[in-house]
């Protein structure tokens, strides 16, 4: 401890002349990042204006394509009833001919278009034309729809 005055007292020009260094370094660097600012204040403003906005962005583009939930109560049917009873009104208020009726019964046996026309007898072209009044009578486009809809209105089993 004795020979630390004595270490400033040898050393204090150099230490002058270091912390003079440092002072002096100090403020350039400051000027150099002030004339920095000044002479490219356009680029920063318009950087720190697209960084803004591209982080409102993703903000607004999470907000807008969060999934949203929509409940959807449906009426299922659980069980048959024991005696099945045609609704002959809805039959005659739908025009659904007999062959229809066929087609749409073997459809709801799980029947494929080919085995429908098989089994009566009838072309492939022929059945896909049933089908295609069914859906429309029935108002629906596909086939499990279809049956949906027949057993329903109680048209099949």
């Amino acid at each position: 401890m004795a020979n630390t005055p004595n270490f400033l007292a040898k050393n204090k020009s150099v230490i002058l002349y270091g912390v003079f260094l440092a002072a002096l370094l100090f403020l350039l660097k400051w000027l150099e990042v002030r004339l920095i600012i000044i002479n490219h204040a356009f680029e920063i403003y318009a950087g720190s204006i697209a960084i803004i906005f591209t982080a409102l962005g993703i903000w607004l583009a999470l907000k807008l394509t969060r999934p949203k939930t929509i409940l959807i109560e449906k009426e299922v049917f659980t069980g048959k009833p024991e005696t099945f009873i045609l609704n002959e009104k809805e039959l005659t208020k739908l025009n659904i001919s007999k062959r229809e009726l066929e087609v749409l019964q073997l459809m709801s046996a799980g029947l494929s278009n080919q085995e429908i026309a098989l089994k009566l007898f009838v072309s492939l072209n022929t059945i896909k034309t049933h089908n295609a009044r069914l859906f429309e009578k029935l108002e629906v486009k596909r086939r499990t729809q279809a049956i949906e809809t027949a057993k329903r209105l109680s048209i099949i089993p």
